[in-house]
């Protein structure tokens, strides 16, 4: 795999030409929806597959995958177009292996409104899926905003391991604090909230439950502490797994790093997995700064290493831009969200370069309003972050990668794990 940086003067062709591809193979493996107007300092990826295959008439998925003692959904991994066909023609190129370097565990997180069609087409990428669809609610019930029975199902089909996910976060993404405390402090709430909770997990099928701890504090860390242990502790008289998010809180103003200094040494040994994401939403109040950053990741995980065992760790990944109004005023202004492929659309559009800062490993542009003339700055990430932070997790010995979140398809995130690295199932898939 090679990412290739557009230079100004670039074209499909000239970008093809140099690396002795078709331009159709560019085209169709980045899923570029404009190829012919590139964006200076957007990301081409080129993929080189081990073995490929070219289909021959009356082929099914089946029978290639037979043939070349592979599964179907290992198929559908190396070429994801697949998914959006209705048919495979003779002539078409297949790749049936990459010579990858390791192995990866990815957990993704899903609103059960997915678009079933993006869903099929992600589940191949994904060892873990933790569903957002339940709610604790006063005196330890549960509320459902959807159901989630086929969502469950289509996950297990393609060896997807499915959680529940527990939390007092609203479907906007507010925080009920009064609830949050008060199922913490009584041990009665939590009995009946734990009681509803396996109920739903024997009947849904869940293989295990996600405890979201997004405000987690050093002053109220005992207290998840206990909550997490009895959780825990009944998920698996059951044989269910129990994992945890925790956002890590991490700031990066001014080029300075800090973080709340809590210990997790005790909710690691409880649980079987801890993620460490936050959940990122359609707005963020905060300064322009990184969605994410390699350099905060990498000092954060130092710390967290030191209380949980690497294989225990999930490092989150957001699939997410934010387009900030400048000036930026402290407790006025709002960023708003872009999916990954409409920040490079808006890029073109306004006729931006992107940038990319090296400290964090993030891509960023400014452009200007056409309507109103105002100054922009958008900051995201593209496959030169995803592949850094893969590298660092791998480099300490972390395989586990999260997602938040896969409402959106975004093909250069695979294409970046799936070229280099075994994506882990720990379920047959067909």
């Amino acid at each position: 795999m090679e990412i290739y940086v557009v230079q100004p003067g670039d074209t499909i062709y000239t970008i093809a030409q140099k690396y002795g591809v078709s331009t159709a193979k560019l085209i169709r493996d980045n899923e570029m929806p404009d190829p012919y107007m590139l964006v200076p300092g957007e990301n081409i990826i080129i993929l080189f597959p081990d073995k490929t295959y070219y289909v021959k008439e009356g082929d099914t998925l089946e029978e290639i995958a037979a043939s070349n003692n592979i599964t179907v959904g290992e198929l559908l991994r190396n070429n994801p177009f697949i998914s959006d066909m209705e048919y495979i023609y003779p002539g078409e190129e297949l790749a049936i292996s990459y010579n990858r370097t390791g192995r990866v565990s990815t957990h993704g997180y899903t609103n059960t409104f997915i678009d079933r069609k993006t869903l099929r087409k992600t589940l191949p990428y994904l060892s873990y899926l933790t569903i957002f669809n339940y709610r604790t609610a006063q005196n330890g019930e549960v509320i459902s905003n959807y159901d989630d029975t086929d969502i469950i199902r289509i996950a297990k089909e393609y060896g997807v391991l499915p959680f529940m996910l527990m939390t007092t976060l609203t479907v906007q993404g507010e925080v009920d604090l009064e609830l949050t405390y008060d199922v913490l402090i009584s041990e009665d709430i939590q009995n009946r909230l734990f009681d509803n909770v396996l109920k739903i997990v024997r009947e849904k099928g869940y293989s295990g439950v996600n405890i979201s701890a997004q405000f987690i504090t050093a002053a109220n860390q005992e207290l998840f502490n206990r909550y997490t242990q009895n959780l825990s502790e009944r998920l698996k008289q059951e044989g269910y797994l129990s994992v945890i998010t925790i956002n890590p809180k991490l700031d990066m103003s001014n080029n300075d790093i800090t973080f709340e200094t809590i210990n997790y040494t005790e909710i690691g040994s409880e649980v079987d997995a801890t993620l460490f994401l936050q959940y990122k939403w359609g707005f963020n109040f905060g300064p322009p700064s990184p969605v994410s950053s390699i350099n905060a990741t990498s000092i954060f995980l130092d710390y967290v290493l030191t209380q949980i065992p690497s294989e225990k760790i999930f490092v989150g990944i957001p699939t997410i831009g934010y387009d900030w109004e400048l000036p930026y005023v402290p407790g006025f202004s709002r960023a708003s969200a872009l999916t990954l492929d409409s920040v490079i659309v808006l890029a073109r559009n306004v006729g931006a370069n992107i940038e990319f800062d090296e400290i964090s490993q993030t891509p960023y542009y400014y452009y200007e309003d056409p309507n109103d003339k105002t100054q922009h700055k958008v900051w995201f990430i593209n496959a030169v972050t995803i592949n850094t932070l893969i590298e660092l997790t791998l480099e300490k010995d972390i395989t586990g990668t999260g997602i938040w979140n896969i409402m959106q398809y975004f093909t250069q995130l695979w294409m970046v794990i799936n070229s280099q690295y075994e994506i882990l199932k720990y379920l047959p898939e067909f």
